[in-house]
């Protein structure tokens, strides 16, 4: 696969003809996918990445025969992949699992065991349920207080003002997203991380809407639990999760008694899903694609550094657009600066359900309603009006494409 660098609107042309659904036509026209923070579409590679795997051989893991020893070994690759994708020390630090909000769950029945009641954790308005309902249950359940930080206005930055003041000796646990699935503003986590470690605190970090267009390096940033979603970033639907190590065996999670007592594997409850794995892989080797360098951690860097370019002058453009419909509101950052290429607007009194339908008869995928971030759409006043329309760019999206939005909008706005 050739390397893209970098990104710019010749090769971004190129890279699409490697994916089979941004080719198709639906009704005559090209489809448009503005859905990337539901989930991205997925390259022929790795598509071709989980009958790969089963037309191979399928097996589970520990048999003394070559494909079930063929089948460790992916699931050790992957291991490496993922370690290199987080920056993690180790790839005894990765934790594969059905999904993000399932593994969220799983480790939070966990971690909670030893809270008890007049401990304190702090979640925060901006957060998909995911990464908030998981550890608010907890807490529900242990008689533990929940703290939530507020955005301070309409841009969807956090209060980290408010975030510092609430910390004490009480606080178990920080939970805070990295990026807002909603409007693509960024949180400063290093930030937030270094306060949250400093109180001895354990911190957990959604990077779901994050990982599709910005690296990590969990080492230096140095939280406890950082969680993906596979399917969001040009890969399958799996749950990846990065667990500092010493976390990973400080805990005994609920499993099947003979089923390995040591860390990464006891957190892995039942067979692995290999083919999604046989595809993971292959979504890693693709981002490494866009990039150069000697090793893969080296690659996804230099990729990054062009995903988040080319994003840029998408988000730049889209904004410059934007500004041309003065009725549109938009919630998040107003310029492409600490921002993810998603934009949350609002068009008035119209309902953006029905803008969402609009533009899906012209075959422009967006999604509306409140995404799951319902306690960012409360504290913005909109949920009870519809909440937003979200509109989610990719590395693959085009300016071409926001013109055809904006056409399409402008015939119902």
């Amino acid at each position: 696969m050739s390397s893209f660098l970098p990104l710019n609107k010749l090769n971004v042309s190129e890279l699409r003809a490697q994916f089979p659904a941004l080719i198709n036509r639906q009704n005559g026209q090209n489809s448009i996918y503005f859905d990337g923070p539901g989930g991205t579409q997925q390259p022929l590679s790795v598509i071709n990445g989980y009958g790969n795997y089963l037309s191979q051989g399928n097996s589970n893991l520990g048999g003394r025969f070559s494909v079930s020893k063929q089948t460790v070994n992916l699931v050790n690759q992957c291991r490496l992949k993922a370690a290199a994708l987080f920056g993690a020390s180790s790839p005894d630090e990765i934790v594969f699992g059905a999904n993000m909000t399932t593994m969220a769950f799983h480790f939070s029945r966990i971690i909670s065991q030893d809270w008890k009641k007049g401990d304190e954790i702090i979640l925060s308005d901006a957060d998909h349920g995911a990464n908030r309902s998981s550890w608010a249950m907890a807490a529900k359940d242990k008689g533990v207080k929940v703290h939530y930080v507020p955005i301070s206005d309409h841009t969807c930055n956090l209060d980290l003002t408010k975030f510092q003041s609430l910390l004490n000796e009480k606080t178990r646990l920080v939970a805070i997203t990295a990026a807002s699935n909603l409007s693509g503003t960024l949180v400063d986590i290093e930030k937030v991380t270094k306060l949250a470690k400093g109180n001895g605190s354990l911190v957990v970090v959604d990077a779901v809407h994050l990982l599709p267009h910005k690296l990590l390096d969990v080492t230096k940033l140095g939280a406890d639990l950082v969680a993906s979603s596979a399917y969001k970033y040009f890969g399958p639907h799996l749950g990846v999760f990065y667990g500092r190590k010493e976390l990973l065996e400080g805990y005994m999670p609920y499993k099947v008694e003979p089923a390995p007592n040591h860390a990464p594997n006891c957190w892995e409850t039942g067979t692995l899903n290999f083919e999604a794995l046989g595809a993971f892989s292959c979504a890693i080797d693709y981002l490494a694609s866009l990039g150069q360098g000697n090793t893969l951690r080296q690659q996804l860097e230099s990729a990054y550094e062009n995903i988040t370019q080319y994003e840029c002058s998408l988000a730049n453009y889209f904004l410059a657009r934007l500004s041309e419909y003065p009725s549109v509101e938009l919630f998040g950052e107003p310029t492409a600066h600490n921002r993810t290429a998603t934009f949350a607007l609002r068009f008035g009194d119209l309902d953006p359900a029905q803008v969402a339908a609009h533009l899906g008869e012209h075959e422009i995928y967006t999604w509306s309603g409140h995404l799951y971030a319902d306690r960012l759409t409360d504290a913005l006043g909109i949920t009870e009006k519809g909440g937003i329309l979200r509109v989610g760019l990719m590395h693959y999206n085009t300016h071409d494409e926001i013109d055809k939005f904006f056409s399409a909008l402008s015939t119902i706005i």
